[in-house]
C-alpha cells in the first residue's frame, strides 16, 4: 500500500487517512494509494463501514498537486488521463459499503470532488470546502461539474464553481454539501458513532441498498424501481435475510454473518 495511505481497524469500521504533507494534496500516488486500500477493505467481511479523512487538521485536501499542471498545458490526448482518474473516482463513489468522508480542514479543489465520491460527508467546524479552480483560469475536472449539482442543484453548485470562493462548515451544511458539523478535532470520532449503528446491519443489506441508490438515480423512476425489485429478489436469498426474519419473531437481536 501506499505509504501516503494508511489504514486503521476500529471494530468493524475502517478509518483510511491521506498523509501527504502539509495539506494532503491529490496527486496520482495518493488516488493510487486509495483505490488499493478500498479493495484490500472491499475483500475484508470484519469492516463494514469505511472512514476517509486526512492527516493532521489543517486539510483533509487541498486541491491538486499543482506541480503538476505545467506538464498538462497544451497537451494533447488529455482526455484519457483525465478517463482514468474518474474511472478510479467512480470505483470509490460506487464501493460495496458505506464511506464517510470526514473533513478536518481544507477541502478544495480535488479534495472536495474526493469528498463527494463518499456516501456521506461530516466536517469539521474549522473546514473551508470549495472549488477554486475557475482562478487559475480552469474549472474542476474530478467529478466536481457532475456530481455537486446531483447532490446540491445546479444553482449552488455553479455559484460554487463560478465565484472560486469556499464556504464554511455551517453554510455547506445548509446547502447539503455536507450532512453533520463535528468540533474541531472530533470529526472522526463523530463518524464512528455514526458508522457503528451501520455496522450493526447485514453487509448483503447495506451494499444492495447502496447499489439501489446508486445506480437507481442514474435512470427514470420506472428503470430504478425495475433494479430495486432485482434487489430486494436478490436480499431475500441471503442467509441474512433468514436470520433477519428468525430474529424479529423470536424477539432476539439478529447475529449477521454477512452473507
Amino acid at each position: 500500500m501506499s505509504s501516503l495511505i494508511s489504514v486503521e481497524r476500529r471494530g468493524r469500521s475502517a478509518i483510511v487517512t491521506i498523509d501527504n504533507p502539509p495539506l494532503n494534496v491529490m496527486s496520482a500516488s495518493v488516488l493510487n494509494g486509495l483505490v488499493e486500500a478500498y479493495k484490500e477493505l472491499e475483500n475484508d467481511q470484519d469492516i463494514s463501514t469505511v472512514i476517509l479523512t486526512g492527516a493532521g487538521e489543517r486539510a483533509f485536501m487541498a486541491g491538486a498537486d499543482i506541480k503538476e499542471f505545467p506538464t498538462l498545458l497544451g497537451g494533447e490526448g488529455l482526455k484519457e488521463v483525465f478517463l482514468e482518474s474518474h474511472r478510479k473516482l467512480s470505483y470509490l463513489e460506487r464501493y460495496s459499503k458505506p464511506t464517510i468522508a470526514v473533513l478536518n480542514g481544507l477541502t478544495l479543489g480535488g479534495g472536495c470532488e474526493l469528498a463527494l465520491t463518499a456516501d456521506m460527508r461530516v466536517s469539521e467546524e474549522h473546514s473551508k470546502i470549495g472549488l477554486p479552480e475557475i482562478k487559475l483560469g480552469i474549472f474542476p475536472g474530478g467529478g466536481g461539474t457532475q456530481r455537486l449539482p446531483r447532490l446540491i442543484g445546479a444553482p449552488k453548485a455553479k455559484a460554487l464553481m463560478f465565484s472560486g470562493e469556499p464556504i464554511d462548515a455551517n453554510r455547506a451544511l445548509e446547502i447539503g454539501l455536507v450532512d453533520y458539523v463535528a468540533p474541531t478535532g472530533e470529526g472522526v470520532e463523530f463518524a464512528l458513532q455514526i458508522a457503528e449503528k451501520f455496522n450493526q446491519q447485514s453487509l448483503v443489506a447495506l451494499g444492495l441498498i447502496k447499489k439501489a441508490v446508486n445506480e437507481g438515480s442514474e435512470g427514470t423512476l420506472e428503470e430504478g424501481l425495475e433494479l430495486e425489485a432485482q434487489f430486494f429478489e436478490e436480499v431475500f436469498q441471503a442467509a441474512d435475510s433468514k436470520e433477519g426474519v428468525q430474529a424479529f419473531l423470536e424477539k432476539r437481536a439478529p447475529a449477521f454473518t454477512h452473507r
